[in-house]
């Protein structure tokens, strides 16, 4: 083909060209984002972003986030195009590209690196995994906040060591989803001036043209949140566009938001007035149109003309390579000058913790009448903070409920004039806090939200994604059963362990004493992949004598037998979490007495149970002791896979009722006496 003499349109062309051959081929995806906002994605990357595509993950890099998961092929093209370097899971370079044409050519087929949406971990170049309109913006936000605390934290006279810039791309649909606007909000309160959101007000769904169901005025409502507001009216202006990025980088006091006026599918119309273009493969016919409209030749497949690649080189390329330089020279001198503020942001980057991190773990002196295990948790996450600088968190409005407020001098609260504190205020916004907390993980701090565990329904999608991306994600459950009393059904949960116990790479911990809780957030503080759930009470539980019973360090094999028969297999075996722990060894106790052989087992996480040996899972559960007893405030459902279809379950099958706790207990069967009759039932079949 003739080369026009403009390389900016011909390299925006190998967007939108590479982007509709992709989609055809797969015939399944979005190909009308990808060619109306191609040129956005150039702009950002050919002249704003401050990201290196040899060094793919160097710490002070801008983030670009495409929450309209759905138009991956944008992201892919501009990897492959800018030759983003493939990264590996122990930070390794690979020498090779992360997206090659290849992949791309086999764009949502097995084992590509371009799957139908973009995947961390998966694909070097993508900073978050999206798909869940909403959720790419809500990280976004998290991202935008880790650059200012981390700013507070290291940067030092002369070392500006975190200063990066946060780019999401959005649409109406990221605009119609609950979460955006949690986010958006919070993010205008905190005055976010790193973030920049860029909104393609397309006016298109699946459904048809927006005005269906949504016609309100995004810009006002975003400048109602705090934000600076611009519009851009066509998008083909790549002059317009830089200046709207440059007044971004001009803002000092709010976060931004360029509303970029697009037609979805530009340079392919269609008898559906674009429409077809949102969801589906355009056809042959239509492509060959566009690519006419181009100047492109109409059999080209995947074509990338002479001088594109060069020219992101010439780019992004020199320019990135030149940034990262400079912040490695500086990190050089910061290291000689400070030399342990250095060795954490290389310890962060790979998920290492800091020296003496558990040194000041407590342990907790036996105790009958014990403490809720949410005031034990506050304790021991208290002292594993003051020795592990970047673990950071907050609540949903209830960290005097879920006792996650950090206490110790200097912990402060993170706000608008502080972005050195360490507590966060995420206001009564249950899901865009859990898809914030990810952003920041993704970011390298390690971050924890925290909530009733009845509200987990809310962040069911961000705790998903956490899992999905294999991010260390931590968030505290609490009020974690029908112990919550007079509130009722509507806060007493009842399904939400099963279900989040469905999460593939999910873990939840319900410790049952003071001292697992201990031993809880010291698995917490090493993962460097789980996301992780601590599940805990609001009511107190007797702290359990360890010298009597089993150490609480058997909770890192997630169950153990923690009181057993004198000697040889137990006649019947109780097991229980959380709560219910102490109430299986008081039946423990009893049974005893009467000279029945009995086994308790603490089972606080199920998730690592199975991780164990096949050995070691029978030693705690022999096969050969059928009589077993579940005992857990919460639904039935899954016991069966350790009681056994003949086991019995006392567990709940309704949503419960608003009654004080002792009541509520006697009525659905947690006493002493329901749990010893089970048994002996259980004993009665043999």
């Amino acid at each position: 083909m003739s080369q026009p003499s403009d390389l900016s349109t011909l390299a925006v062309n190998t967007i939108r060209t590479l982007s509709m051959d992709a989609v055809q081929k797969a015939n399944s995806g979005h190909p009308g984002t990808p060619m109306a906002m191609a040129p956005v994605v150039y702009t950002i990357w050919q002249n704003m972003l401050r990201f290196d595509p040899a060094d793919p993950i160097w710490p002070n890099r801008d983030r670009f986030v495409l929450s309209i998961g759905h138009a991956s092929m944008l992201l892919y093209s501009i990897l492959h195009l800018t030759k983003v370097k493939a990264v590996n899971t122990k930070y390794e370079q690979l020498g090779e590209v992360s997206v090659t044409l290849d992949d791309i050519t086999k764009f949502r087929q097995l084992d590509s690196r371009c799957p139908g949406h973009p995947e961390y971990r998966w694909t070097s170049g993508v900073e978050t995994t999206t798909g869940p309109l909403g959720q790419g913006v809500a990280n976004s936000v998290g991202m935008a906040i880790a650059s200012k605390w981390l700013a507070t934290y290291f940067n030092k006279p002369g070392f500006e060591m975190f200063n990066y810039d946060v780019y999401a791309l959005t649409g109406d649909g990221c605009m119609m989803e609950g979460v955006s606007s949690e986010a958006a909000s919070l993010a205008g309160h905190l005055k976010l001036s790193n973030l920049c959101w860029i909104y393609d007000s397309n006016k298109i769904t699946i459904e048809g043209e927006t005005h269906l169901a949504f016609t309100e005025d995004v810009g006002k409502r975003f400048e109602a949140y705090g934000w600076n507001v611009v519009k851009v009216h066509d998008v083909n202006d790549l002059a317009v566009l830089k200046s709207a990025f440059e007044g971004f980088k001009k803002t000092t006091d709010r976060p931004t938001m360029i509303i970029a006026e697009s037609r979805i599918g530009f340079g392919a119309p269609t008898k559906e007035g674009h429409h077809s273009a949102h969801g589906e493969p355009l056809g042959d016919a239509e492509i060959a149109g566009a690519k006419r409209n181009y100047g492109w030749p109409e059999d080209a497949k995947f074509l990338v003309p002479d001088g594109v690649y060069q020219h992101f080189q010439d780019g992004i390329g020199q320019r990135g390579a030149a940034a990262r330089a400079a912040w490695m020279k500086l990190y050089g001198e910061y290291e000689k000058q400070y030399p342990e503020l250095a060795s954490h942001i290389m310890r962060m980057q790979k998920r290492d913790l800091p020296e003496g991190w558990d040194k000041d773990l407590p342990t907790f002196p036996a105790d009958p009448k014990g403490i809720a295990s949410r005031d034990s948790s506050g304790k021991v996450l208290n002292a594993l903070a003051k020795n592990y600088p970047w673990l950071i968190g907050g609540s949903a409005d209830l960290a005097p409920s879920t006792k996650t407020r950090l206490t110790f001098e200097g912990a402060g609260d993170f706000n608008y004039d502080n972005y050195s504190g360490r507590n966060f205020h995420f206001g009564v916004r249950e899901h865009s806090m859990a898809s914030i907390v990810n952003g920041m993980a993704l970011s390298k701090v390690r971050a924890y939200g925290s909530g009733f565990l009845i509200f987990s329904d809310y962040a069911k999608g961000a705790l998903r994604l956490a899992a999905i991306m294999e991010v260390p994600f931590i968030h505290i459950f609490t009020h974690d059963s029908i112990g919550v009393g007079e509130d009722g059904p509507t806060h007493q949960p009842v399904e939400q362990l099963a279900s989040m116990r469905s999460i593939p790479g999910m873990i939840l911990l319900r410790p049952g004493d003071a001292n697992e809780v201990t031993e809880s957030w010291r698995f917490i503080a090493q993962q460097k992949h789980h996301p992780v759930c601590l599940i805990l009470s609001r009511q107190a539980l007797p702290t359990l004598d360890r010298t009597v019973f089993a150490p609480a360090s058997g909770l890192q094999k997630g169950a153990y037998v923690l009181a057993d028969a004198a000697a040889g297999l137990p006649d019947v075996i109780l097991m229980g979490t959380g709560s219910e722990v102490g109430l299986c060894v008081t039946a423990y106790e009893k049974l005893k007495a009467e000279g029945v052989k009995v086994r308790v087992v603490s089972m606080p996480s199920w998730e690592l149970f199975e991780h164990q040996s096949q050995e070691y899972r029978d030693s705690v559960l022999p096969p050969s002791v059928t009589a077993r007893v579940a005992v857990e405030q919460a639904s039935t459902f899954g016991w069966e896979r350790y009681t056994g279809l003949t086991g019995a379950i006392i567990a709940m099958k309704t949503f419960g009722a608003s009654a004080p706790l002792k009541d509520l207990l006697g009525k659905f069967g947690f006493t002493e006496g329901g749990v010893v009759a089970a048994a002996k039932k259980q004993l009665a079949k043999k």
